[in-house]
């Protein structure tokens, strides 16, 4: 008799951010004084000029489209419990193969394929692939601004993520009708074994806020 596959996921309802300091990431004096302990950054690009640019940039960003076009895979997205509306995942066929969003509920916007979007307190697990390993690293997003001149989020890190601290990425369309995206963060590695590892740890960080960057970036012929 042949035994049946039991496909389970992971959650991190109930999980605390594994920092203190919620929402640093948009302190105007991040660079100068971070969170004791940490690594400050910033990169800012610009993306153009106009309404439509800003439009397509703000939706990317509140779609995970930052993170998917620097190659990264949003999986386990999950909504604060307690909304009435937590993703309910995707229907797999007798093989295995995803063949479509079960049904969501109502009272949060999703993308064609079933991912929700952006918004506080939703959870999910980056994953990236660096020299063949895999990292996961689970994320909360703890802020999201979407106002006239300026639209994106931050996320913290949630345990089992190789660092621990914040990072942001905003949007912005300034007075001039520029379109500028920012991405600010600080952090530190998590553990003994991922501090050893920091100099590769940095150097994932720096190639993925240029891949990051990279991704709102207008295609060129």
């Amino acid at each position: 008799m042949a035994s049946e596959q039991i496909r389970t996921r992971s959650t991190h309802s109930g999980q605390a951010l594994t920092y203190a300091a919620i929402g640093a990431s948009q302190a105007d004096d991040l660079m100068y004084y971070p969170p004791k302990g940490f690594r400050p950054f910033e990169a800012t690009v610009r993306l153009g000029s106009g309404d439509e640019r800003f439009e397509s940039a703000a939706e990317a960003v509140l779609t995970w489209g930052i993170q998917r076009g620097s190659g990264m895979t949003i999986e386990n997205i999950e909504l604060p419990p307690g909304t009435g509306s937590e993703y309910a995942g995707l229907i797999y066929d007798a093989d295995g193969t995803p063949i479509g969003p079960r049904e969501p509920g109502e009272g949060h916007v999703y993308t064609e394929d079933g991912t929700p979007h952006v918004a506080p307190g939703v959870s999910a697990e980056l994953v990236v692939h660096v020299f063949g390993v895999k990292f996961v690293a689970p994320v909360r997003v703890v802020s999201v601004t979407n106002d006239e001149h300026r639209v994106g989020f931050a996320y913290g890190t949630l345990p089992g993520h190789p660092e621990t601290g914040e990072e942001s990425f905003m949007v912005e369309r300034r007075a001039d009708d520029s379109v500028w995206v920012t991405i600010r963060s600080f952090s530190r590695p998590s553990t003994w074994y991922f501090k050893l590892g920091s100099p590769l740890v940095r150097w994932q960080q720096r190639k993925a806020t240029k891949q990051y960057l990279r991704a709102l970036l207008p295609a060129r012929g």
